[in-house]
């Protein structure tokens, strides 16, 4: 009851915004809680901050398909752990790293098994054979490899690395909207507002030739217990 009646007071608070730059959405974002009235608690976790796109692509069209990742410039406040399909120096390069699970098919056995404690895998390309059969686990939890997400690479101990100083992947769904991650609502304005904007650069580096119309329709930005505010483009 008492977190319908906070929304309720938030979305009246924000219905009268119109579209604005990113620093003065993050900023509004961030007052929205401290303005709440005594009668309204607050939320007591720190909120996970997202950015979501609708984008003019045909996500049926593989070229299309707007998909990717990138290391934000402060991070998202997460610690990721992070899992990597290797052997022999890669193993060994990927523990050195900071992998939290690191292994060949023992741990495909695991996750065959049903385990999925991880928020990230990586796999050396030697290891496809091993890691090809989960997709059927991993696929609908978006953990399974990608070359084209940078998760299938001969670098496993680059890609730990910036994985666990914030890298995201993201992916274009069949709406045409991308929703990812940028931040925790404990961040800073400047920081929030950088990681938005690097998120949006790269969102928008990722224009398709084939794609007509308007590509970036519109950009809002939320929190887990927030209503959204839109950016302006």
């Amino acid at each position: 009851m008492a977190d319908s009646k906070r929304m309720k007071y938030l979305l009246e608070q924000t219905s009268s915004y119109t579209p604005m730059p990113v620093d003065a959405a993050v900023k509004r974002l961030k007052n929205l809680e401290s303005g709440l009235p005594a009668n309204i608690p607050a939320v007591k976790f720190d909120q996970t901050v997202e950015i979501a796109f609708r984008l003019g692509v045909d996500p049926k069209q593989a070229d299309q398909m707007i998909r990717g990742s990138i290391v934000l410039p402060n991070g998202i406040g997460k610690e990721q752990r992070v899992l990597v399909f290797a052997r022999g120096d890669a193993l060994a390069a990927a523990q050195e790293a900071g992998a939290d699970y690191a292994g060949g098919p023992e741990l495909a056995e695991k996750i065959k098994d049903g385990w999925t404690e991880f928020d990230v895998a990586i796999a050396s390309p030697d290891m496809m054979g091993v890691v090809g059969p989960l997709g059927r686990v991993l696929g609908p939890r978006g953990l399974m490899p990608s070359p084209r997400a940078g998760t299938v690479t001969p670098n496993v101990a680059d890609a730990v690395r910036e994985y666990k100083a914030g890298k995201v992947e993201f992916k274009v769904n069949k709406e045409g909207v991308v929703h990812t991650v940028v931040g925790k609502l404990s961040f800073s304005e400047e920081n929030l507002a950088e990681n938005a904007r690097a998120m949006i650069s790269r969102i928008e580096s990722l224009k398709p030739a084939t794609s007509k119309g308007v590509y970036m329709r519109s950009v809002y930005i939320t929190a887990s217990m927030m209503p959204s505010i839109q950016i302006a483009l």
